[in-house]
């Protein structure tokens, strides 16, 4: 076929070119603005209460009926209490005939009405009257300490545990905290700032546990502090949580908790960059690459090659993240472990034209050894679903409180925190134990509180956490 040399046809095709390029520039911005819309700034990971228009609840779950699941055996109705905390004796009907048609009235016995009832959270003015003693010898005066009382202390431990708890553990705000006990909240935030000091070494010896720990998770999220911003990190296990309020994302945190001595064990983040330094292997989180996997069907949802790819490499992802936790053998496992991990690969390494899916193939051929840990060791989780879940109360407190006042104050919830979250993977009940240490502290404000906190600390670094990696059956 000849060249057409025509000059006019051949601007008419560069007109057409340049409209057909900037066309399809439009549709895609088109596609991304609505998208954007729908999502919110972050896409698929833009949180629920940032979304700007929420979708409706699904068919399902809108008018759900009230009573059981069908075909669930119903539980036979409100059950008496076995072993009632509090019993209480009503009195009976005055008058001995009957009201309508004045007959006389036979005694029947009693009935039990069981009920769950809660007494006012108010604080309470307690006065304690302490015998002295005096030895004329000596010229001394002896007299006992108030009980559950750190000394020069005017608030009481129990209302210490309660007041930290609610605020720290339950996110409950500090305003309102205060009108449920009754005192100031300048009080309150001295109980804390109190108490922050008696556990400011605490997380010095949680810090060398999380470093003995075979299974590490690490994440951070935004907090500000005194109008400025900053930073929340988490440093966490199944059994320990700590949290440091910093004013930067720099490396340097990361670097300050780890240390510089090489660990071993595994240490499960996102792909942020600041964790890269650390003195341990990684594996990162397959549940933000399923995000990515997906939003590239989103963003080009007529390119067939994506759809393919989008096609084969969410479920294998998806997949990877679940497979550790079903009822398998680890001989089961690894098995299906070898099998998901050889098809992630050659998905990776297929040949692709498309930029998006080539984007993706890098992250895990520049990373690769980083990405397959899960499979040769079934304590190793594919995702960071256990930071980010441990995180998330920090993030409500965020959207309540607006971050915290001070240096201060940042530091005592970074504390506080550390401590109340790691009683709480023990499976105690917080504020009792909380208590319980405060009350021998009273008695001796000398003594170590982390052995009073964690006694057996062999619970904190759990063993199958802490033992070299499962081989292979």
């Amino acid at each position: 076929m000849g060249i057409n040399r025509c000059s006019e046809c051949w601007a008419k095709q560069e007109i057409i070119d340049r409209l057909t390029v900037e066309n399809q520039s439009l549709k895609q911005r088109l596609r991304n603005r609505e998208r954007k819309e729908r999502e919110g700034f972050f896409g698929s990971s833009t949180p629920s209460s940032k979304l700007p228009v929420k979708p409706n609840s699904a068919e399902p779950m809108q008018g759900k009926p009230k009573g059981g699941q069908p075909g669930h055996c119903g539980g036979g109705g409100r059950k008496t209490f076995t072993q009632a905390d509090r019993i209480v004796e009503v009195p009976g009907q005055v008058d001995t005939h009957c009201p309508d048609c004045g007959f006389p009235l036979q005694d029947k016995g009693t009935d039990k009405r069981s009920v769950i009832e809660s007494q006012p959270l108010k604080a309470q003015q307690v006065l304690y009257r302490l015998p002295k003693s005096y030895c004329p010898h000596c010229k001394k005066t002896f007299k006992p300490s108030a009980p559950g009382v750190l000394p020069k202390g005017l608030y009481g431990n129990q209302l210490i545990s309660t007041a930290a708890t609610m605020h720290y553990l339950h996110g409950i705000p500090m305003g309102r905290i205060c009108e449920q006990i009754g005192i100031g909240p300048g009080s309150l935030i001295e109980i804390f700032h109190r108490l922050s000091g008696l556990f400011a070494g605490v997380c010095d010896q949680l810090i060398e546990l999380y470093r003995q720990s075979w299974v590490r998770h690490a994440d951070e999220t935004g907090w500000r502090r005194e109008g400025i911003n900053g930073y929340t990190w988490l440093f966490a296990t199944s059994r320990i949580s700590i949290f440091q309020f910093r004013n930067t994302r720099s490396a340097q945190v990361a670097k300050a908790v780890f240390g510089e001595k090489k660990l071993q064990g595994i240490l499960v983040v996102d792909r942020y960059a600041g964790y890269n330094k650390v003195p341990c292997d990684i594996q990162y989180c397959y549940a933000h690459l399923l995000r990515e996997v997906q939003d590239l069907e989103k963003e080009f949802p007529d390119s067939p090659e994506v759809k393919t790819f989008v096609n084969v490499m969410a479920p294998l992802l998806s997949l990877a993240m679940a497979l550790r936790n079903q009822p398998i053998t680890n001989e089961e496992f690894y098995t299906k472990a070898a099998e998901v991990k050889s098809e992630i690969v050659a998905a990776i390494e297929a040949p692709a034209k498309h930029a998006g899916i080539q984007y993706i193939q890098d992250i895990f051929y520049k990373n690769q050894a980083r990405m397959y840990h899960w499979a040769a060791d079934r304590r190793i989780p594919a995702d960071n679903n256990l930071a980010e879940r441990d995180l998330r109360p920090t993030v409500i407190a965020r959207k309540v409180s607006f971050g915290s006042q001070s240096d201060a104050g940042a530091n005592t919830r970074g504390i506080l925190m550390s401590v109340l979250c790691t009683l709480k993977k023990q499976q105690l009940d917080v504020a009792s134990e909380l208590k319980r240490v405060l009350d021998l502290l009273a008695e001796d404000i000398s003594k170590n509180p982390f052995p009073l906190l964690f006694p057996n600390p062999g619970l904190l670094t759990n063993p199958q956490e802490t033992s070299p990696p499962v081989p292979k059956a």
